[in-house]
Order: C-alpha cells, then structure tokens, then sequence
C-alpha cells in the first residue's frame, strides 16, 4: 500500500452538546482560544504529510468551507496591518493543501459518514480525523504517529487511551494482545458498552488510518449501537483476521465535544500562548 496522503474529516454532526451557539455554528468551528477546532485538525494533517484534506460535511457548515478558503475583503481591509500576521497559519495550509467536500444527507452514525466520503478518497489508506477530539503532543502528532505504525504494518490502526471503566458507554472500548509497548494487535472491540460489558479500560479516540476495503466492509454492516452505522462494527471484521492495530499515543486529549473538555483545552491553550 501506498503512504497515507488523504486525511477525512466527519464534519456532519449536529453538536447538540453546545446548543444554542451550535445551531447556527458548526461545532468544529468553535475556536480554542483563536483558532477552530478544524483548523487544529488540519494542522495536525499536514504535520503527518498528508496533503489532501476530504470533508464530510451537512446542511448548516459552510463555514467550514469558507474557513479554507480566501476572504479577499478581510484580506484588503486588514492588509500591512499587524493583524496581518494573524492569518499567517491559515494561508499556509490553503497554499500547501488540497480541499475537498462532500455531504452527508442524514446523520446515521460515523460508518456512515465515513462510506459517504468514500467518493473523495478512492481505493488507498487513508487517515480520519475527528476534530472535537483536541489533542496535544510534544512531538509526533497522533496522525503522524498512526502513520509511522501504519508504514511498517500496513494495516487498520485506531489510538486509543486509557479511560475509566465508569466512562466505558462513551467509546468504543478494545483488548487485545500487546505485540510491543503501547501497540495492541485487537482481539475484542466493543462501541459504547455498559460498564460489565467492557472488554478492557483501552477507548478508541478520534485518530485512524484505514485500509480501503473498510468501504466494502461498511456496505455489507448492518446499523448497530443507536440504529447507527457504526465504524468499530466493521472495524471488528478487520479484527477478527487480525488486521487491526491500537496505538496508545503520546500525548493528552481533551474531548472538545463536551463543555467541561472545551474549557479544559481553552485554559490548556491560553496558559501556554
């Protein structure tokens, strides 16, 4: 297989969490000090050299496309000012990136989102990346560090980390054999379980590289957790021949899908700016 060169974002979801500033803005709009929660994402894309960013979006995100594209007004307004510099990062990754999007009309689960973006990313791996999922390394980014994983496997990987069994209803939760430190070869993998149905304290988080047949797999899945088409439901027939891999990354992740991380990443951010 080839190296990864296409990052998918799911960008489709409602965001019912951050209601009412989400009705009329998309969630990974929401800017962690000054800058969306998308933008994060798309760096960390870019930081793994991957150069095509395909987005899976719905009705309300135009936003998001505006966002990766160029304000010819706001750019002549603030022109040699020092507000200037501000759009130094954004202009970068609209120079040295690709773009594309597609919709998805019905929310009907992260499978789902994912089979829809099949259009813009073909027969090759791939990497997804949910944007709410904010994390932060000291070196390699999560992507990147899938990446490395993946050159050498050239299999399905998800990053996972530890979580308390408690909070096990939130994730898709793992087991499996430990091949290396922090490298999982995955044996059971469960979406969103009841605490005494967790197979181990291991959650998926939102970092991938996928193979292209996840796409067949996808199709022949049945809806599972919420009447959803669900990703580790076709992910555990991967598994089951053994194709799949979890990383325990390096790094910290706030859940930026929820108003406690959101303002954790927020101060997280701002103390270190």
């Amino acid at each position: 297989m080839s190296a990864i060169r296409k990052c998918l974002f799911p960008a489709a979801g409602y965001g019912t969490r951050f209601l009412p500033v989400t009705k009329a803005m998309p969630k990974e709009m929401l800017p962690v000090v000054n800058k969306p929660l998308i933008q994060y994402g798309v760096e960390e894309a870019a930081r793994a050299g991957i150069s095509d960013m395909a987005f899976v979006t719905g009705r309300g995100k135009r936003a998001l496309e505006d966002h990766f594209d160029i304000s010819y007004e706001l750019e002549r307004e603030i022109a040699g000012s020092e507000r200037e510099a501000l759009l130094g990062e954004i202009r970068r990754l609209i120079r040295e990136c690709r773009f594309s999007w597609t919709r998805q009309l019905a929310v009907q689960g992260l499978g789902h989102a994912i089979l829809t973006g099949e259009t813009l990313i073909g027969n090759e791996p791939f990497a997804v990346l949910l944007a709410d999922d904010f994390c932060v390394t000291e070196d390699a980014g999560v992507i990147a560090q899938l990446a490395a994983v993946f050159a050498e496997q050239q299999c399905s990987i998800v990053a996972v980390e530890e979580v308390a069994v408690s909070e096990s209803a939130s994730y898709g939760m793992i087991a499996g054999e430990e091949i290396s430190p922090g490298l999982f070869r995955v044996g059971q993998m469960v979406e969103k379980p009841a605490p005494e149905e967790v197979p181990g304290n291991l959650a998926i988080i939102g970092r991938y590289i996928l193979t292209p047949d996840i796409f067949d797999i996808l199709r022949a899945t049945e809806p599972g957790h919420n009447n959803e088409l669900q990703l580790t439901d076709a992910l555990r027939i991967q598994a089951r021949q053994g194709r799949v891999l979890a990383l325990q990354f390096r790094g910290c992740r706030f859940d930026c899908g929820s108003v406690a991380g959101y303002m954790a990443a927020n101060e997280y951010v701002h103390e270190r700016s």
